[in-house]
């Protein structure tokens, strides 16, 4: 039985050629990134920075309008709100700034919600993020970030050899850079889901650059009289129809998330979808291309060159 194959087994692309200008473009994004994060820093929601949550239905099942829920909060002079559907055009979630003063303030904010809305809307849930347990989540979230980053380094470096770690932690860090820069420069809310999404998006990335490492690391000792730059090429072509196929079958399950599961899940998802390519993007052209600037030994010979089919030594 012949398998589908959505690239040919012996496509043979000169990836390297283009490495320039990825890095251009890397280079481009990651600027941007920082000078977005100094003019517009980041849109920390609630569970960084601290305030309100609420969770309302309306009676009404039949209707619902936010912008008659949106009056009605308006009249408190709350400050800074922010009100959305999500799940079932019926449900709203609403945010609301910290208020001036303690704890009791924070409350009695909550009270005043519920007595102009319990007419029209029932309360399902209400939370309050105080200042500091917003500040230590951000330092956790930071924390969380960087030992991942830190760990993934170490199990590059143990794997394969020092110069395949620091490929990979440029790369990896790239794409977090420039995760937290799409937050930044659409000012969409960074909050703890964010945080989520880019360790799930750093586990995507490292797994498809190993996949493409393990290939170039089997290539280096098979391959003796060939150049470095032939056997990174030849290796990104023969793990290229994996890296599509895992990708396009991610994507298509974070589409769906991103049309159908609501705003609650939009964020996230929109932060996956830019992971998942950028992930990709990074792993052929800044982590395998990095690699060029280093004289990896290829090691012991795991195969003569007679043994190799003809294709793969015409590649």
């Amino acid at each position: 039985m012949k398998l589908l194959r959505l690239v040919p087994s012996n496509t043979n692309l000169d990836f390297l050629k283009l490495r320039n200008y990825a890095f251009i473009f890397s280079t481009i994004i990651i600027l941007g990134t920082l000078l977005s994060l100094f003019v517009n820093s980041l849109n920390y929601g609630i569970d960084f920075k601290g305030g309100i949550l609420l969770e309302l239905r309306s009676k009404n099942i039949n209707s619902s309008n936010i912008d008659d829920l949106r009056s009605k909060i308006s009249t408190l002079e709350a400050g800074e709100v922010s009100i959305q559907n999500f799940g079932k055009d019926v449900d709203f979630l609403v945010r609301i700034q910290k208020q001036e003063g303690d704890e009791k303030q924070q409350i009695a904010m909550i009270e005043k919600v519920k007595s102009i809305t319990n007419k029209d809307y029932e309360i399902r849930r209400s939370e309050f993020v105080g200042p500091v347990v917003g500040d230590e989540l951000k330092t956790a979230g930071m924390l969380a970030v960087g030992l991942a980053l830190i760990s993934i380094m170490v199990y590059i470096w143990f794997r394969f050899e020092w110069q395949f770690s620091i490929a990979a932690i440029i790369a990896l860090t790239h794409d977090v850079v420039t995760t937290v820069g799409l937050f930044s420069i659409l000012q969409l809310e960074f909050n703890l889901a964010t945080i989520a999404a880019i360790l799930t998006t750093a586990g995507y990335s490292i797994n498809d650059t190993v996949v493409i490492f393990d290939r170039v690391r089997e290539n280096l000792r098979r391959y003796k009289s060939k150049d470095h730059y032939f056997i990174y090429n030849k290796s990104i072509n023969e793990t290229l129809s994996r890296t599509i196929i895992t990708s396009v079958t991610t994507l298509v399950a974070l589409f769906i998330i991103f049309f159908f599961g609501g705003a609650v899940l939009s964020d996230f998802s929109l932060a996956m979808i830019w992971g998942v390519l950028i992930g990709t993007f990074s792993s052929i052209f800044v982590a395998v291309a990095i690699l060029t600037f280093f004289n990896i030994d290829k090691g012991e010979k795991i195969q003569d060159e007679k043994n190799v089919p003809e294709y793969e030594r015409n590649n």
